[in-house]
């Protein structure tokens, strides 16, 4: 039972990331499970996106602030940063944009809320550190920034569905894109 409830929430996680306001048909396909076993497990398509937001949440937050705090070096922290959001895959993408999001309700008295402003300041910090030192361009503002790294974690993600290259070797391929793009 956990590893359809599993399965459902992982394709809910892949289609919402495509769509986010896909059928839910279409999740139980994904998933290959009929939509009665989807409903067994999710009441409506309300519930089963609060649960991806939780699982999304969760996960990424870790990954993230374990990143950041890898290293004091900022290169380091924004190489794993880069690798993270990679490693979350999909989930990063959705994280992104469920933050981003026009209908998001943003507010302090929420931990995911303050969490992602703690991500985003100490990214930003790590930015403007890294264009300090002369290794990343100032022309290029840490919001820019921010959107560009956010783009190359997707397309790292769409590229893993799409090429015969190592996981390793389309990391190290994102990242070398990653930092060619924004070094002075």
């Amino acid at each position: 039972m956990a590893d359809t409830k599993k399965r459902i929430i992982e394709s809910a996680i892949k289609i919402f990331n495509e769509d986010l306001s896909a059928p839910l048909q279409k999740v139980a396909d994904n998933a290959e499970v009929t939509r009665r076993t989807l409903h067994r497990y999710f009441k409506d398509r309300n519930e089963l996106v609060e649960v991806c937001k939780q699982a999304i949440e969760s996960s990424c937050k870790k990954a993230m602030i374990a990143a950041i705090q890898s290293s004091d070096e900022p290169i380091i922290q924004l190489e794993r940063m880069l690798y993270a959001g990679i490693d979350c895959g999909a989930k990063y993408s959705v994280f992104y944009k469920l933050h981003q999001s026009k209908d998001h309700k943003h507010t302090h008295q929420n931990k995911n809320c303050v969490d992602y402003d703690y991500i985003y300041n100490q990214f930003q910090g790590i930015i403007i550190e890294l264009q300090k030192k002369g290794r990343v361009s100032p022309a290029m503002s840490p919001e820019w920034i921010q959107v560009l790294h956010s783009g190359i974690i997707e397309s790292t993600v769409h590229a893993r569905e799409t090429t015969t290259k190592s996981f390793k070797e389309i990391k190290e391929l994102a990242w070398t894109s990653y930092i060619k793009a924004i070094a002075t």
